[in-house]
């Protein structure tokens, strides 16, 4: 048996055994809650260019493939992408979106700053050409609720360089004396009073909530959203919120604060191992399957 044979029969074995011991454990008492799983990748990309160092851009394609591969042997919700499914050029969505597609699973996108690396004439269409009909959305998953966020909202990347939008970006950049990176980004008013709509439905509807972002907000980092304090201020007055999610770090981090999880997964473009995860949702705890370079681990969840 070939590595990559050994790599793929690892990764079935290992959606199998997450499936028993949910099932298991709902059969014996132990937390009847463990009702589903979901995938979860970060920073696929992927461009044609081979890279230098330990960023591998054209090495994407297989590795993506790979996952979906391995993916489609477990029993999932649905899969997300947080961010930065390509390196550069809109030409690059028609190679990894097929292979994404194959999924067996619901699959989402969350948009990331390099998913706006093309020509400025394409950047209005990034979202459609991931399948977006919103930049910013939710979704419900058997008493969760899913928010998925745009951290490019207000930024110099995703939009036309003599647009309004990117003037807006320049003068919040100088009006905030942000020290933050330019390739970073922030949400705008109106996107964060829909959050907390969101959050203030999701709290009536007795619902445990994560949130999904490119961008992290914690714990502190040069990654960081521009605006990661307005957004903790906001998720710290909704209990219901229990984890926040996001790539842009390939490196990942971890933190948690007030009883909310704050997991900054690993991007898959980096060295050739690759690297993704699974989530077991129960209802006291997650308990994340990694693969590759991704740690295994267990957040337990605050009542």
């Amino acid at each position: 048996m070939n590595y990559l044979s050994t790599i793929r029969l690892g990764a079935a074995i290992a959606c199998l055994c997450s499936s028993i011991l949910i099932k298991v454990s709902a059969e014996d008492g132990t937390d009847s809650s463990a009702t589903f799983q979901f995938g979860v990748i970060a920073d696929c990309q992927y461009c044609s260019n081979p890279g230098t160092g330990v960023r591998k851009y054209s090495m994407s394609a297989d590795k993506l493939q790979h996952c979906v591969d391995q993916l489609n042997t477990c029993d999932l919700e649905y899969v997300v992408h947080l961010g930065d499914f390509i390196d550069r050029d809109f030409e690059s969505f028609d190679v990894v979106g097929p292979i994404y597609d194959r999924l067996k699973a619901s699959k989402y996108h969350v948009l990331g700053n390099h998913d706006f690396s093309v020509i400025d004439e394409k950047k209005m269409d990034v979202p459609r050409k991931l399948g977006l009909s919103s930049r910013y959305y939710d979704f419900a998953v058997k008493g969760w609720r899913f928010v998925v966020l745009d951290g490019n909202d207000i930024s110099f990347h995703a939009h036309p360089k003599n647009s309004p939008e990117h003037q807006k970006a320049v003068d919040y950049y100088e009006r905030n004396a942000i020290d933050s990176p330019d390739w970073n980004g922030a949400v705008g008013p109106e996107q964060i009073s829909w959050l907390e709509k969101v959050l203030e439905q999701a709290a009536k509807n007795d619902e445990k909530v994560v949130l999904y972002c490119h961008f992290p907000v914690y714990p502190k980092n040069i990654h960081n959203l521009w605006n990661a304090g307005e957004i903790i201020n906001l998720i710290e007055r909704f209990p219901c919120v229990k984890a926040y999610l996001n790539g842009h770090n390939h490196a990942g981090n971890y933190g948690i604060k007030n009883g909310v999880h704050y997991l900054t997964f690993q991007g898959m473009v980096d060295t050739e191992e690759n690297a993704y995860a699974t989530i077991q949702v129960y209802d006291g705890r997650l308990e994340v399957t990694g693969y590759g370079r991704e740690e295994s681990r267990v957040l337990e969840i605050k009542k």
